[in-house]
């Protein structure tokens, strides 16, 4: 079975979409109608800008998902049987198999993108990878911290991202080492995703969710909160809601879609992070780029 899965935020790069949009018609006005929708010219930071410009939280978001969802659009028997995405690429997988349209979706990661900037701005907090511990130690490592820092990206077996306020995450990066991390190492993020102090960002887009047209998908979507495939527009509006505050489950949704019978991975966006993830999580497992 074909499985396609999207990348999230921290895949994007200065030329992302170009040749997309130089080379594609149909790309060329899917770009345009979205720098209509967003208000100002994205395409002009993802061709041209710097990396630091790229970093804003208000572009990365719409920019990873536009290349994602516009790419797709362009494939050639693009008949996905089964899609998960990353983190922000949940929503670039829920419009490539039919579940939201292509504007619902751009105005709701660009929400997304400014109530997570903002929540991000209350108190200080930040995430850090962990590489060389078994999930479970992670998980009661960060339960022995005073202070809110959860696990927050299961990305791959011995890789697992930690969120929450700053000062917790520091002291969980030296608990993690004498645990016997080969690192636990601060990233360069604007906040805590994935934890519980997204919880002002998830209740804004909650409401924003809760007022849009989810339809029934063409194939199912493996969620980050369940790892399960959902085929009920409900339930994957639930899910998303909650995909805020909670872990992205990816690898526990990889095993589930190679148990349900994926036999090709497809990543769709810039990047080749989910690639290489997938390749950890399973040796045999076959991968491409689109």
């Amino acid at each position: 079975m074909k499985a396609y899965v999207f990348p999230g935020q921290g895949a994007q790069f200065t030329g992302m979409g170009k040749d997309l949009y130089e080379n594609s018609a149909l790309a060329k006005e899917l770009f345009e109608k979205a720098n209509e929708i967003l208000g100002f010219r994205i395409t002009d930071i993802m061709f041209e800008g710097t990396a630091e410009e790229l970093k804003e939280t208000k572009v990365t978001q719409p920019a990873v998902f536009l290349h994602s969802v516009i790419l797709a659009k362009t494939l050639e028997d693009f008949k996905p049987e089964m899609v998960a995405g990353h983190s922000l690429g949940e929503f670039s997988a829920l419009v490539a198999n039919g579940t939201l349209s292509f504007e619902d979706g751009l105005k709701l990661v660009s929400q997304r993108a400014l109530a997570m900037q903002k929540a991000c701005e209350i108190t200080p907090s930040t995430m850090a990878a962990v590489l060389g511990l078994a999930d479970n130690v992670v998980e009661e490592v960060c339960a022995s911290i005073d202070g809110v820092v959860v696990a927050a990206n299961y990305n791959c077996p011995g890789q697992l991202v930690i969120s929450g306020e700053t000062t917790a995450v520091e002291k969980a990066c030296e608990a993690m080492k004498a645990a016997g991390a080969k690192r636990a190492l601060i990233l360069p993020v604007g906040g805590a995703f994935h934890s519980p102090m997204m919880e002002p960002a998830r209740e804004e887009l909650a409401a924003a969710i809760e007022a849009t047209t989810f339809s029934t998908p063409s194939c199912p979507v493996y969620q980050n909160v369940t790892a399960n495939a959902v085929s009920d527009a409900n339930e994957i509006k639930k899910n998303l809601i909650i995909q805020l505050t909670a872990p992205v489950k990816w690898t526990q949704s990889v095993q589930q879609m190679i148990a349900d019978g994926a036999t090709l991975f497809t990543e769709v966006g810039p990047g080749k992070v989910l690639a290489g993830l997938i390749n950890k999580i399973d040796k045999e497992a076959v991968t491409a780029n689109a």
